[in-house]
């Protein structure tokens, strides 16, 4: 673990650092709105069949008399389930006779309607125009909306599958750079898509390159800051994600028009992508996978931006070679996936990571991914979720500096869990209490998530790091595409749904107190530092009981 060392020799946390943090945290903010992007792109807008009387001019002048839009309504569309008309058909023939004061529902039957074989027609008053109107994603085709939601988060699963390896094999900096490109250019490019497979196939490569930049920013960040500092930087990145749900209410506030919207959400990547290539790349990893040159060309760059001019003549190969030698003769073992679950000491950290990971995408996207189900004003609703998310992280920085990572993390988990269970003994008409405990339980996840961030990354060796975040993320959208799915149980019960989503935060919190602490631990660069991590706190332990045995008598 010399490389401690060598990141305070030049700066473990100067103006590099600082520099750093903010690039990174000004993408991730641009970068979180893609996630809450289609509750405004994708919104479903009231809309009835096109009809001649109400939407052809020519056939409204050969009306006799004047009548009403309303009347013109009344006889050309049915009344829906909820009295309201309805959206999803219309008279075949103009129903005139429902115009009598005394018509009754018996005035017409079902096969008098048909469907909206003309098109629809859609309240333009809030969104000007959005992929449902723009694709007709209602009636028969409304489940291709959830559907093109699943598609990107699939996108973002399969990422992590591949940018994680790739990441410890070509480099966190690459990798960055690469998925900022292709999420400008596919972001850019879906808001010109001809078709809706098209615009899904966009949107899937768009969430490949996101989860690209989320492994890759939070691996720099927390490989080239100083143990003291690394829950501040990550929190700092973390809270990218809720001055994200600001930016996307206010964007989506002033640009009504999707096409807009996608295009003012995907452009700036095109800057991202050219400042990155003043980022350096992770000397951790270069120095861990034996590029020492690169590693000290690095390191050397750091200290004259931290303005430790005295330190770039000190660095030389040999002296990085005599510091690193240990890690440069375990670390060249081939490191794989399965690496992961073969080790004892890796595998009970994988497992319980994965099954953090997973609980927060499951849990979060099934409760707030629609926010039209949620209240009819989705940029108040919008603007609230980072609200709550701003006090939840600053509350899990205090208590990951006071507490340390394992506690933190099994007591956010447990709270979320706890406050969504409630919700299932209150009934609908405490509609306050209900709302109260829903935020809190929102906040329980926003803080697990701060944690699991920093917690994962500190769990796992340099050579292996990016791999078992991967494996995080491809978990956390796995959770995230079922998540939704559990709703179809209301049908048995409405609580049915909260139980579930209340009891995998509850478990997931439980078997957190089988990991082991790491708070001010240096960042394990290889197998052996695990294994030697595992071996102490194993004598550690013995020790202490023997000690209380002694005192005993």
């Amino acid at each position: 673990m010399a490389f401690s060392e060598l990141l305070d020799l030049v700066g473990g946390l100067g103006r590099f650092q600082v520099l750093q943090t903010v690039a990174l945290m000004v993408s991730i903010m641009w970068l979180s709105t893609q996630n809450m992007l289609e509750n405004f792109s994708a919104a479903v807008p009231s809309h009835r069949c096109w009809a001649p009387l109400l939407d052809n001019s020519t056939a409204q002048a050969g009306i006799p008399g004047e009548l009403s839009p309303e009347a013109l309504l009344a006889v050309s569309i049915p009344p829906g389930p909820n009295q309201r008309p309805h959206q999803c058909r219309r008279f075949r023939q103009p129903q005139w006779q429902l115009l009598d004061p005394n018509a009754t529902a018996s005035s017409w039957s079902e096969a008098d309607t048909e469907p909206c074989v003309d098109g629809w027609v859609y309240d333009r008053s809030t969104f000007t125009s959005t992929i449902v109107m723009k694709w007709d994603l209602v009636c028969d085709s409304h489940a291709l909306k959830p559907m093109a939601q699943s598609i990107y988060l699939a996108g973002i699963l399969v990422g992590a599958a591949a940018c994680g390896p790739a990441s410890d094999r070509l480099g966190r900096r690459l990798v960055l750079t690469w998925s900022y490109l292709q999420m400008a250019v596919t972001g850019t490019a879906a808001a010109f898509a001809p078709t809706f497979p098209v615009y899904c196939l966009l949107r899937f490569l768009l969430a490949f390159a996101m989860a690209g930049i989320m492994m890759s920013t939070g691996s720099l960040l927390i490989e080239w800051t100083a143990a003291r500092a690394r829950t501040l930087v990550m929190t700092l990145n973390s809270l990218g994600f809720s001055f994200g749900h600001f930016l996307m209410a206010a964007v989506a506030y002033g640009v009504r028009d999707w096409t807009l919207l996608q295009l003012a959400l995907s452009v700036p990547f095109f800057l991202f992508f050219l400042c990155s290539w003043w980022l350096a790349e992770s000397a951790r990893w270069l120095l861990t996978t034996g590029r020492l040159d690169q590693g000290l060309q690095e390191l050397r760059r750091v200290a004259a931006i931290n303005r430790k001019r005295a330190v770039w003549d000190s660095l030389t190969p040999e002296v990085l070679f005599s510091a690193m030698r240990e890690e440069l003769r375990v670390g060249q073992a081939p490191a794989s996936l399965g690496t992961l679950l073969r080790i004892p000491s890796l595998r009970l950290r994988t497992c319980i990571s994965t099954l953090c990971w997973f609980t927060f995408g499951f849990t979060f996207f099934g409760l707030a991914l629609d926010l039209q189900a949620l209240g009819s004003n989705i940029f108040l609703l919008q603007t609230l979720i980072g609200v709550v998310d701003i006090p939840a992280k600053t509350g899990t920085f205090l208590l990951l500096t006071h507490l340390g990572r394992r506690p933190t993390q099994a007591t956010s988990m447990l709270l979320a869990g706890l406050c969504i269970l409630a919700n299932t003994l209150v009934p609908q008409e405490m509609g306050a209490l209900r709302s109260a405990l829903a935020v809190l339980g929102l906040g329980g996840v926003g803080a697990a998530f701060t944690c699991m961030t920093i917690y994962s990354s500190e769990l796992f060796p340099t050579v292996l790091r990016m791999t078992a975040v991967g494996l995080g993320q491809m978990a956390a959208r796995g959770g995230a595409i079922l998540g939704p799915l559990v709703r179809l149980l209301d049908v048995h019960g409405t609580w049915l749904p909260l139980l579930v989503y209340g009891m995998v935060p509850v478990l997931s919190g439980l078997a957190t107190l089988l990991l082991p602490e790491t708070q001010n631990l240096p960042l394990p660069d290889t197998i052996q530092d695990v294994q030697n991590q595992a071996v102490k706190a194993a004598t550690h332990g013995t020790l202490e009981n023997s000690i209380l045995k002694s005192t005993r008598f």
